[in-house]
């Protein structure tokens, strides 16, 4: 399985090692020119090592690269790597947090917009505090208290992406079950749907509710994550989670199959307007 940043860094490489041999010169002429190692040169360009924006600047000065919108493009992905920066809190968290889990928190942080379906759960990013609890105690096995504190800790951090400024944009399908599942116990639902029907009114939040009467429908297959880039879609991102790992998928066709699938369940589901009366119906009988 890919790693987001990983991704990022191996593309990131392959671009600056392409630009180097279109402006006529070795890896060790480019290192003189920047006043590097040769070696630094190679492990960028092979992605084994990550990379600041400001190096990325030094090269494509070094290769003459004057094309505005390219440097902006090489630039964001140098952003994106897992390696430090101000948007990069969850680095406090690095001996809690699996790879997969930073990768994915990296990726939510840096997005402008965000499409999900979800077959089980409530979305992360709407999560209260008591459902966040729940989820987690259920779905990994043997956790200590502190531990878990921590990981619902994490939880709620992530939702401070719905009040940045600009907010990240979330687009989310709910399969009925999400609704129907009680997680926690009848309070805890209860007050997870009305924290749904809370966030459903946000202006930067579209929650459209898929009803069983809809039927099989191509979500069927699994949950799944969109994460699009304002710069770029270059940048933009499929993620499926497993039980142990995550898969990134960024080939335009895959990019292209899962927005295609996303449009068809929002066509499918419920209007946002008819979803929240939905929410809040559902709600009131919990």
């Amino acid at each position: 399985m890919q790693h987001g940043p990983a991704v990022r860094r191996r593309k990131l490489g392959a671009e600056l090692r392409a630009l180097r041999t279109s402006a006529g010169l070795t890896s060790g002429e480019a290192a003189q020119l920047v006043g590097w190692h040769q070696s630094k040169v190679s492990r960028i360009e092979t992605g084994t090592s990550g990379v600041k924006p400001a190096d990325v600047r030094l090269l494509l000065d070094a290769y003459g690269v004057e094309d505005s919108q390219l440097r902006e493009l090489l630039l964001v992905l140098a952003e994106s790597d897992d390696g430090g920066g101000r948007h990069h809190w969850w680095h406090a968290y690095r001996g809690v947090l699996p790879p997969t889990y930073r990768d994915f928190i990296s990726l939510e942080s840096q997005a402008t917009a965000m499409r999900t379906l979800e077959t089980t759960v409530v979305p992360g990013l709407l999560q209260t505090p008591e459902y966040a609890r729940a989820v987690t105690k259920a779905a990994v096995e043997g956790l200590s208290e502190d531990r878990l504190d921590t990981l619902v800790e994490v939880r709620l951090a992530r939702q401070d992406v719905l009040r940045a400024d600009p907010p990240l944009e979330l687009s989310a399908v709910l399969d009925e079950a999400v609704l129907r599942r009680e997680v926690g116990g009848p309070g805890v639902m209860a007050r997870q749907l009305e924290r749904l029907v809370e966030a459903a009114r946000l202006p930067q939040v579209r929650l459209q509710v898929l009803p069983f009467a809809a039927g099989a429908h191509i979500g069927v297959t699994g949950p799944f994550v969109v994460f699009s880039f304002s710069s770029t879609s270059d940048l933009n991102v499929v993620v499926l989670d497993h039980l142990t790992s995550s898969l990134y998928l960024e080939r335009k066709e895959d990019l292209q199959a899962y927005t295609e699938a996303f449009n068809a369940l929002q066509i499918h589901a419920l209007s946002p307007e008819d979803s929240l009366d939905y929410i809040a119906g559902t709600a009131a009988g919990a």
